[in-house]
C-alpha cells in the first residue's frame, strides 16, 4: 500500500498545489517539470486501460543533487514514479503496493524517513563505509544529513496522489534501501498491483524493467 505522506497528516492538496506552493522552497530544490509517463525509458503501457507508468531514478549524484541528501551515496535510490491516466475516468492508487523487486527475486518496500535515518546511523557507526549502486568502490563519509534535511526532501518530493484524474499525469518520488547490493538496477523491476479503476476493479499489474532506463543511460553517455 502507498504510505502516502498525504494520507499519514490527512493532508487534502492536489499534487502541483503541493509542489508548487510550498513556502520557502529555494530553486535548487525544484521538483522536476510533470512529462508523461511514455516520455522515459522505463515504462509500461496498457493501451486497453489507458494507463503508462514509468519509474525513473535518481540514482547518480548529479540527479540526487535535486535533494538536500545525497541518497544514492548512502545506498538508497530515490525513484521517480510517473503515472498517465488517458482514460475518462479516474484511477486510485490509494491500496497500491509498488515493490523494488531484485534481480534475484527480492522484494523491498519503499522506504520512510525513519528507515532512512536508522540507514544513516547504521552506516556511520560501521564506519561510514557505504557502497554506491552500480558496483562504484566505497567511500568513506562524513555525517552531513539531519533528520530535518530528509523529512524535508520527503514532505517536499515523496509520491501523494492517491486518485489520478482522467488524462492528467501525476508524478512523485519514492525511496528504496538498496544498500546491500552492488549493482541494485540492473536486473530489477519495479512492480505495481492493485491499483484499480473507477468501478473498483484492479487493473493488470505493471512490472516495469530499469534494464530499460540502463539502456537508455548507456547510450546517453555515447
Amino acid at each position: 500500500m502507498i504510505k502516502s505522506r498525504a494520507m499519514r497528516t490527512l493532508r487534502a492538496l492536489p499534487l502541483f498545489v503541493l509542489l508548487t506552493g510550498l513556502p520557502g522552497m529555494g530553486a535548487e530544490h525544484t521538483p522536476p517539470r510533470v512529462q508523461p509517463a511514455t516520455t522515459f525509458a522505463a515504462v509500461e503501457v496498457h493501451d486497453n486501460e489507458k494507463v503508462a507508468i514509468a519509474a525513473e531514478p535518481y540514482d547518480t549524484k548529479e540527479k540526487a543533487s535535486l535533494f538536500r541528501v545525497d541518497y544514492p551515496a548512502h545506498g538508497v535510490i530515490p525513484i521517480r514514479l510517473i503515472v498517465t491516466n488517458d482514460g475518462d475516468k479516474p484511477i486510485s492508487l490509494r491500496d497500491a503496493r509498488i515493490l523494488f523487486i531484485t534481480a534475484a527475486g527480492d522484494k523491498i518496500q519503499a522506504a520512510e524517513p525513519e528507515d532512512v535515518e536508522r540507514l544513516m546511523t547504521r552506516k556511520e557507526r560501521e564506519g561510514g563505509k557505504i557502497p554506491l549502486p552500480g558496483g562504484l568502490p566505497s567511500i568513506h563519509t562524513k555525517p552531513k544529513a539531519s533528520n530535518k534535511e530528509i523529512e524535508q526532501d520527503f514532505d517536499q518530493f515523496e509520491y501523494q496522489a492517491l486518485v489520478v484524474e482522467p488524462h492528467t499525469t501525476q508524478a512523485g518520488f519514492l525511496w528504496y534501501d538498496v544498500s546491500d547490493l552492488d549493482h541494485p538496477l540492473r536486473g530489477a523491476k519495479l512492480h505495481l498491483h492493485k491499483l484499480r479503476n473507477a468501478d473498483g476493479q484492479e487493473l493488470f499489474y505493471f512490472e516495469i524493467p530499469f534494464d530499460n532506463y540502463l539502456k537508455s543511460k548507456s547510450t546517453q553517455m555515447n
